[in-house]
C-alpha cells in the first residue's frame, strides 16, 4: 500500500522530494568525510539575508518583497541546508498524508496539477514554525552586529536609481566583517550620484546617509 502511494504518477513529485531530502543527507555525510561544509549553499541567498538587524539600516521596501519573503520563511536564520530538508520532508509528508486520506473515501488520488502547488501554500506556515523552532535551538555563531557610525567613511556602491538631495537612492556597503548592508543614500553637496557609482559615506541621516564622491 505505502509502495503504490509512493509510486503512483500523482504523488511522484512527493517521493521525489523525499528523495533529495535522502540525497542532501548523504551529500553532507560524504562532505563531512572529507572535512567539507555545505555552508558554500549558503552563497545563493540574498546579501541583505545575511545584514545586521533590518532596523539599524533603511530599506527601500518596493525592492526587497522577495527577501521578505524569505526572511518570512526563516531562510538566512537557520542553515540553508537545515531549512531544505524541513521544507522537502513537510512538502512530501503533508502531500502524501493528503493523498491517503482522499484515497481511503475516493479510491481516487488528486491530480498532480492539483495537489503539488497546493501542498506547495499549505506547506509554507509549517515550514516557517519549523525553522523558527530550529533556530532557537541551533548554537548561535557570535554576533557582528554594528552600529551606523560604523559604515562611516566607507565606499558604497549606488544600485538603483539616481541620488540627489533629500532624494536618496539604494546603495550597498560592506562592513568590517564583510557583510553587506543596503542603505539609502543622498548627496551631502548640491551633486547627482548616478546608478553604478562609488561614493563614500559621510554622516548619517533621518533615513539613511549622506555621502560624497570617492
Amino acid at each position: 500500500m505505502i509502495w503504490e502511494l509512493l509510486t503512483h504518477p500523482s504523488n511522484i513529485i512527493f517521493s521525489i522530494a523525499l528523495m533529495l531530502c535522502l540525497f542532501i543527507g548523504v551529500l553532507e555525510f560524504i562532505l563531512l568525510l572529507f572535512g567539507g561544509s555545505s555552508s558554500f549553499l549558503e552563497q545563493f541567498l540574498p546579501d541583505s539575508l545575511t545584514e545586521l538587524d533590518p532596523a539599524d539600516v533603511s530599506l527601500e521596501p518596493s525592492d526587497h518583497l522577495l527577501t521578505q519573503l524569505l526572511e518570512w520563511l526563516y531562510l538566512g536564520k537557520v542553515p540553508l541546508l537545515i531549512w531544505l530538508i524541513i521544507f522537502l520532508t513537510l512538502y512530501a509528508l503533508t502531500g502524501l498524508i493528503i493523498q491517503d486520506v482522499f484515497f481511503q473515501f475516493t479510491e481516487h488520488y488528486f491530480s498532480a496539477w492539483i495537489i503539488a502547488p497546493a501542498c506547495l501554500f499549505l506547506v509554507m506556515p509549517l515550514v516557517r514554525y519549523s525553522a523558527a523552532l530550529i533556530a532557537r535551538i541551533i548554537p548561535k555563531d557570535e554576533t557582528t552586529a554594528i552600529r551606523h557610525s560604523d559604515l562611516i567613511g566607507r565606499t558604497a556602491h549606488i544600485i538603483l536609481g539616481e541620488a540627489r538631495p533629500n532624494s536618496p537612492a539604494q546603495a550597498k556597503v560592506k562592513d568590517q566583517f564583510g557583510q553587506t548592508h543596503y542603505v539609502l543614500v543622498e548627496p551631502e553637496l548640491d551633486t547627482v550620484f548616478h546608478q553604478g557609482q562609488d561614493v563614500i559615506l559621510t554622516q548619517r541621516t533621518k533615513i539613511g546617509f549622506q555621502a560624497i564622491v570617492c
